[in-house]
């Protein structure tokens, strides 16, 4: 439990700048977080989210402004300065050591003795102690790399609690997790709010931050922009517009167009994931959105249409003509192109770099005599990407994985523009992106469709669905359920639809 003492202190920022050569990174940012509050840390990839987290870790000093934790002024030198005073900063990259148990990570630099040896029956028992009530099914002798992700974010918790924190940060704590442990999570942040701590909460999920969150402040291009007190006087489209400094509609970036002749046409298709026979077409120039609950099997469609799995039965047809497609080359020499849900095992090469990323899949066809690769091309078509992409790189021989979410998933798209494409496969585009990288996204998206390109989005984001998408298809279980115009949509609407359905 906390310390008499910490009970109802606040963590305040007192015009907290920082400064990397030639980049100013902070500037002036003051606030206060409450105990008994979770507060939401708002704002695009660099808006100094995760820089001030850092500091209030010990991993950055400010060049100007303090910390304060009630009366106390913070210095932190070091992350064990944080931790001494009283902080914790549960990363989106854990840091914990895989090849450790779960009670050596827990009581790491902490661990009982007798006579200078570490007493492992003492030191089980501890961890025991440290994981009740929040994770009592992880055996403490348990090898940490052999648990979930969630697991291993509940020993990072845990290893806070043995340190007594009154400060709790979480720095994009649900972006590897399944439903059920973000359940997990939401009602074990909520109980240590309850405990009088101060909670920092990074996401870029909307849902989340509405969900559990009491406070947020959003910062934009390292600077303060505002704290809303208050999250019953906020609304999701306020919240967005106060981020990005425009309308919610100018985030989305409707425009009507012209429809042509049918792209894609799916007839009686049946595979793994589906439970009833799918049919539905899409036309050049259209955005026809899917949207379902988890497990719809809305995924397991994209991959059948994509040649990365089989179908049982059903029919394909590409402008008019049969297709078959028996693998990813098939689709790919078609013309049908997948970004896929996870960018990070499927989508990115993570240790090539962003030229490579591009090329890969244009370097046979522009090789000579088939296997020669045309450096002049690569690097050219590279910076073309780049630049028509707007693609936030240091340099096309940047390895793709320093890059952030958002522009990962333009490399992905840059790479498919190399190619010739006829319809493109958009699962969740915008998962783990910030606010104003989807806006970039969803121009890209409406460009691809005025040329002609049929798009088709999968998104679990219901504002998402309904803002980009001329026509929306709904699944639940494994079928088609209902399909929407533009003018027709709307959450109600979509949701009804989404639910699964009672079963005789």
């Amino acid at each position: 439990m906390l310390d008499q003492q910490q009970m109802g202190e606040s963590l305040r920022f007192n015009a907290i700048g920082k400064n990397f050569p030639g980049v100013r990174a902070l500037s002036d940012i003051s606030f206060v977080a409450r105990p008994n509050q979770v507060h939401a840390l708002m704002g695009e990839n660099g808006a100094g989210k995760s820089t001030l987290l850092k500091i209030l870790g010990g991993s950055y000093q400010p060049n100007s402004g303090n910390l304060q934790i009630g009366e106390r002024t913070m210095h932190f030198k070091s992350a064990a300065d944080s931790i001494a005073g009283g902080v914790a900063v549960i990363h989106q990259e854990l840091q914990l050591v895989p090849e450790m148990t779960v009670a050596e990570n827990l009581l790491l630099g902490h661990m009982p003795s007798r006579f200078g040896v570490v007493n492992r029956r003492a030191m089980v028992r501890r961890a025991r102690e440290l994981l009740k009530g929040l994770a009592d099914e992880i055996d403490p002798s348990t090898r940490l790399g052999d648990l979930s992700l969630g697991q291993r974010q509940l020993v990072e918790i845990a290893k806070a609690m043995s340190h007594n924190a009154h400060v709790i940060a979480f720095d994009e704590p649900t972006s590897s997790l399944s439903a059920r442990e973000i359940e997990r999570l939401m009602a074990i942040i909520a109980k240590l709010r309850d405990e009088g701590r101060v909670i920092l909460y990074v996401s870029h999920r909307m849902e989340e931050i509405f969900r559990i969150c009491d406070a947020v402040t959003v910062f934009k291009d390292g600077r303060f922009v505002h704290t809303f007190e208050q999250m019953s006087d906020l609304s999701h489209d306020q919240l967005v517009t106060c981020m990005v400094g425009r309308d919610i509609q100018d985030i989305y970036d409707y425009r009507p167009r012209e429809h042509h002749n049918t792209a894609l046409g799916v007839k009686g298709l049946l595979g793994h994931g589906l439970q009833e026979p799918v049919s539905f077409s899409v036309a050049q120039g259209e955005i026809l959105g899917f949207f379902g609950l988890v497990g719809a099997g809305r995924t397991e469609l994209l991959r059948l249409l994509s040649g990365l799995a089989r179908s049982k039965a059903g029919e394909l047809q590409l402008e008019g003509k049969p297709l078959a497609l028996n693998s990813p080359r098939d689709a790919i020499a078609a013309g049908i192109l997948l970004c896929p849900e996870d960018r990070k095992k499927e989508g990115i090469v993570p240790l090539s770099s962003v030229a490579e990323n591009i090329n890969m899949g244009a370097r046979r066809d522009h090789a000579r005599f088939g296997w020669l690769i045309q450096g002049r091309w690569e690097t050219d078509n590279a910076i073309k990407q780049i630049k028509a992409l707007n693609i936030k790189t240091p340099s096309p021989d940047q390895q793709i994985i320093y890059l952030s979410g958002g522009n990962q998933q333009k490399v992905i798209l840059g790479r498919w523009l190399s190619m010739p494409m006829k319809v493109l496969l958009l699962d969740e585009p915008t998962r783990g992106i910030d606010i104003g990288a989807k806006a970039e996204i969803y121009q890209i998206i409406h460009k691809l469709a005025a040329s002609g390109i049929a798009v088709i989005v999968v998104s679990s984001d219901l504002m998402e669905v309904m803002g980009i998408s001329d026509r929306i298809l709904v699944m639940s279980e494994g079928a088609i359920t209902g399909e929407l115009s533009r003018d027709e949509a709307d959450e109600s609407r979509l949701l009804q639809l989404a639910l699964p359905r009672s079963r005789g």
